[in-house]
């Protein structure tokens, strides 16, 4: 069954050789684990690193078994095993039974073909994945009101084909599952990312770490791991929830102002740096007890929105940031999907020939 996981890494630019070439492939094809992320190549050449150099890349169909890459590599039997499941999982190599033994070979006979037909295996099985996704997108023109700010995460998501369902596992489970939302040692029945996922695939507004939190019953850290792989699979996006600023600043107001008093709020506060009617308006609030949010909101309604931010921040608040699905509909978010995806697979093709280049030069 295909299974492929990809993870993004910086392209080795203007690299030549053939075992950097080959370890970027095998980490962005997922099929490395490393210690550290500052691993370098030295600690990267592994046994897959061996197979693919002392077998596969050198005789690409020369028709491997298990005892000829024993002996080509000195490995193990069972670890030879355990590195070709993975091979074939993610379909580089194919195999068929000869006389009882298993015979492997590089598909398409080079390293470039081979990359060649995942990638291709690859988009199709995501599409038919982001479909079935998709229906559990409610619309939501709403949901996009707010622009989310430019932040660049490392693209990571499983492609999977579609499995066996156990009976402790529903369908939206079983997919966030083979999306790998629910981590690399997910429990059957452990239903915490496809909940998550379909709060906010049925949800018009943001939601915070803490509502998410209290709403399935987990803590706060584990539905954050959750929600980072939805935002490195493109699924979700990070927002400034614009509602609540106006209740965080007279929150802060008014906490400043009984704590350190008027001059402190006009200068190290914040409010001496935005308009001074809005600051007065804001000081005599204070100062009369009758400030609230719904005035704070009224005042600051003509300041930019950089401005409040920095309001906020200068008062001793934070801006407040909730989770949103990357799309008003399930189109939009298999098509944001599908783009970083594609990037992806465009380099994995890339360094695939570079590496076949190498070799053969």
């Amino acid at each position: 069954m295909f299974r492929l996981r990809l993870v993004e890494f910086p392209m080795p630019t203007g690299s030549t050789n053939p075992d950097v070439l080959l370890a970027w492939l095998l980490d962005s094809m997922g099929l490395v684990r490393r210690k550290s992320e500052g691993g370098g190549i030295e600690e990267g050449q592994g046994a897959l690193h061996r197979i693919m150099t002392e077998a596969f890349l050198k005789e690409p169909l020369g028709g491997w078994d298990a005892k000829s890459l024993c002996e080509v590599t000195g490995l193990s039997q069972t670890g030879i095993h355990h590195q070709l499941v993975k091979l074939r999982e993610c379909g580089l190599i194919s195999s068929n039974t000869d006389g009882g033994w298993h015979i492997h070979v590089l598909r398409g006979g080079s390293i470039s073909s081979a990359v060649e037909l995942v990638t291709n295996e690859a988009r199709a099985v995501l599409k038919l994945r982001m479909k079935e996704l998709s229906g559990s997108i409610s619309q939501s023109d709403e949901r996009m009101a707010v622009n989310a700010p430019d932040e660049v995460l490392p693209f990571r998501i499983m492609i999977s084909e579609p499995g066996p369902i156990s009976e402790d596992d529903g369908h939206l489970e079983s997919l966030a599952r083979d999306l790998g939302l629910s981590g690399e040692r997910a429990r059957i029945g452990d239903s915490l990312a496809s909940k998550i996922l379909i709060e906010l695939c049925t949800s018009s507004d943001p939601r915070t770490i803490l509502a998410l939190s209290d709403k399935m019953g987990e803590t706060r850290s584990r539905v954050g791991r959750s929600v980072d792989k939805m935002r490195g699979a493109g699924l979700v996006q990070r927002v400034p929830m614009m509602n609540r600023i106006a209740q965080d600043i007279f929150v802060g107001v008014m906490r400043q102002f009984h704590a350190r008093g008027e001059e402190w709020l006009m200068t190290r506060g914040g409010l001496g740096r935005i308009d001074d009617d809005a600051s007065k308006k804001l000081i005599s609030g204070a100062k009369s007890e009758s400030l609230s949010i719904e005035k704070v909101e009224e005042i600051l309604s003509d300041i930019e929105l950089d401005s409040q931010k920095i309001l906020l921040n200068t008062l001793g608040g934070r801006m407040p940031y909730g989770f949103r699905i990357s799309g008003e509909d399930g189109d939009v978010v298999t098509e944001n999907v599908m783009r970083s995806t594609d990037r992806t697979l465009r380099r994995l093709k890339t360094v695939s020939q570079r590496l076949e280049d190498a070799i053969s030069g």
